[in-house]
């Protein structure tokens, strides 16, 4: 009986220490971020009078003009200029220009301390090209928020590690002629660009991992996320909220990048991810043969982080604003998920 009350105590002390341990997760796990995170520049909010800048440093724009006409008209109507690349609809093959073309817009409007932000007519593919030509010196002086998505995530990264906040939001060519499916997403762009709070309730899903955390997000592109993999753009993720999204892909492709990433460390000391859009997938001869949802926690399933999906963010109409390097409190349960940036 002597050795029978040891036992029970002594089970009875692993049990507290168990929920010791699980009960100061969270606390832990936020205690750690402050090893591998420091909070990234700002730029200036803007404000009535100032100038944005409209570059193309990724795909073409060909027979585009109505949308870039409207994304003047809507930066009008809240009171800023607007200032057009030289070389925004030039045409060489793939690309809205040569990528010295695509580089001499970006370098002009990163160089001019008259532009408050630079927002990217499209994406499609090509920045990746041009990010070792540029030069830096003077956004580092006088950083301005760069502004879009998709292919766009190669220059987001780039701004990440050099230590900069953008923000991943619609583009010129989101501007279709009935914007009454986007609402959300002007006026979440509008929010971010002037300094007004953000934050989300998404749609519950019975794949949410829940859990609760306090960090800066980083990502956008999934494709792009990958590619950048073994380079110096390639994200730091330690400490931080992952969010991805991605467009006409195989579900085979999306499991092989998150697998690369996953065995290039990308995971191992992430604290969350957000699920955006995943877009147009491709159907292929063999099917996959679960959700894209039951593919990606498969894929981390070995990882104890919250992750949330239905973000609004992505290749849809419905595409809200995100401002990458800010912290976010994020609370994630199965009816439904809160992502709040803190100002």
């Amino acid at each position: 009986m002597y050795f029978y009350n040891m036992i029970k105590k002594g089970m009875l002390i692993g049990i507290c220490a168990l929920l010791f341990l699980f009960g100061n997760y969270e606390y832990k796990a936020q205690s750690s971020l402050q090893k591998h995170t420091k909070t990234l520049i700002r730029p200036p909010y803007l404000k009535l009078g100032d100038t944005v800048a409209i570059v193309a440093p990724s795909g073409i724009l060909k027979h585009r003009h109505d949308e870039i006409n409207r994304a003047k008209a809507l930066l009008r109507s809240w009171g800023l200029n607007v200032v057009v690349g030289e070389h925004v609809f030039e045409q060489a093959h793939h690309f809205a220009g040569t990528d010295d073309q695509r580089c001499e817009d970006l370098q002009n409007a990163m160089d001019n301390p008259s532009i408050s932000a630079i927002w990217a007519a499209r994406g499609g593919y090509g920045t990746v090209r041009i990010l070792d030509k540029l030069d830096y010196t003077k956004f580092r002086k006088h950083p301005k928020w760069v502004i879009g998505y998709s292919d766009i995530t190669a220059l987001h990264n780039q701004l990440n590690v050099m230590g900069f906040e953008s923000i991943h939001a619609m583009m010129c060519t989101s501007m279709v002629k009935d914007q009454k499916e986007m609402e959300h997403t002007i006026a979440t762009f509008k929010k971010a660009l002037f300094g007004e709070s953000l934050s989300y309730t998404l749609e519950g899903s019975k794949y949410n991992k829940p859990g609760t955390v306090s960090a800066p997000v980083v990502g956008g592109n999934l494709t792009i996320l990958h590619t950048m993999l073994g380079s110096n753009t390639s994200l730091d993720t330690k400490g931080k909220i992952l969010f991805i999204e991605e467009i006409g892909e195989y579900k085979y492709h999306i499991d092989r990048m998150l697998q690369s990433l996953k065995r290039a460390g990308y995971f191992d000391e992430c604290v969350g991810l957000i699920v955006g859009d995943m877009t147009k997938l491709r159907k292929n001869t063999t099917a996959w043969g679960s959700s894209i949802e039951q593919l990606i926690l498969d894929a981390l399933s070995e990882y104890n982080f919250p992750i949330a999906f239905n973000m609004p963010a992505g290749h849809e109409e419905d595409n809200r604003a995100l401002i990458l390097g800010r912290t976010v409190e994020m609370v994630v349960k199965k009816n439904e998920s809160k992502i709040k940036f803190k100002n």
